[in-house]
């Protein structure tokens, strides 16, 4: 592609073209951007060094592939900009749509784009925005195989990506995923708080559960072994993390966290219904 345009310049949407250009998949002179924020114009631009214009149709006309990045409150109205200026200079099928809306279904997409608009559907999460992102892919009835190696290409700039051949998983992949920080915060500051209360100071705490949680997610990556044996390593018989690990079964922790990933998945589904 040889322009790539941004509609929306948030915080994902930013954090993206900042590894596009760090990475050197992209060079801030080949994209362009699009806000109705001035501050948030502004915040993109130093961030990467790429133009940034208010005209959403700016970025249309002069980018063969745009990742829409704007919030699904104000798609439809975006995207209904979008396919008129399409319908009326003949360009539909000559453009890609790589849409992180959460929760905005392809076929929402392509009421609004046409028919002709190449479209694929991208779940990624927070962690991208430090470059350890996690995404998820979907191409519409229209995108080619090219199409989809060029989005997974633009989100492993950020971290890694897979792509999917069916939609609907995609609700999963949100709760796993696309909310999944927010759980290990969570566990992370319940570790900490936990150890506050046997009498570390806080900072200590917060310190001694965020570098566990990273250690160990570093151990899970490199390590060969299944993560049940794993818990074995660390659990010895009798032992404090024995201890442990038995007061989480009993308080039914993986059946709470199995609980959240549904309620998760469920909002998903009925926001893209």
């Amino acid at each position: 592609m040889k322009k790539l345009g941004f509609i929306g310049a948030g915080n994902m949407g930013r954090a993206l073209a900042k590894g596009l250009v760090d990475r050197k998949v992209y060079k801030a002179r080949e994209m362009i951007a699009s806000d109705v924020d001035a501050a948030a114009r502004r915040k993109f631009a130093r961030a990467t060094g790429i133009e940034v214009v208010r005209d959403n149709l700016e970025v249309v006309r002069q980018a063969p592939a745009i990742v829409i990045a704007v919030k699904p409150q104000i798609i439809d109205q975006v995207l209904e900009e979008i396919g008129a200026s399409l319908d009326n200079d003949g360009t539909a099928a000559r453009k890609l749509f790589v849409s992180i809306a959460a929760g905005v279904p392809i076929a929402r997409l392509g009421s609004h784009l046409g028919a002709r608009c190449r479209i694929i559907r991208v779940m990624p999460n927070a962690p991208a925005m430090v470059g350890e992102g996690m995404a998820a892919l979907v191409g519409g009835p229209t995108a080619s195989k090219a199409d989809l190696a060029f989005a997974l290409k633009l989100f492993r700039a950020v971290g890694r990506a897979v792509a999917l051949n069916d939609e609907s998983l995609l609700d999963a992949v949100t709760a796993v995923s696309g909310s999944g920080p927010a759980y290990v915060y969570l566990f992370v500051k319940a570790m900490a708080d936990g150890g506050v209360e046997q009498g570390l100071p806080a900072k200590l705490a917060y310190e001694m559960a965020l570098q566990t949680l990273c250690g160990a997610a570093a151990q899970m990556r490199q390590s060969k072994l299944p993560v049940e044996e794993l818990i074995r390593v660390v659990a010895s018989p009798g032992g404090t993390t024995e201890a442990a690990l038995r007061s989480f079964a009993a308080l039914g922790f993986h059946r709470v966290v199995a609980q959240a990933i549904k309620a998760a998945a469920d909002r998903s589904r009925e926001l893209g219904s």
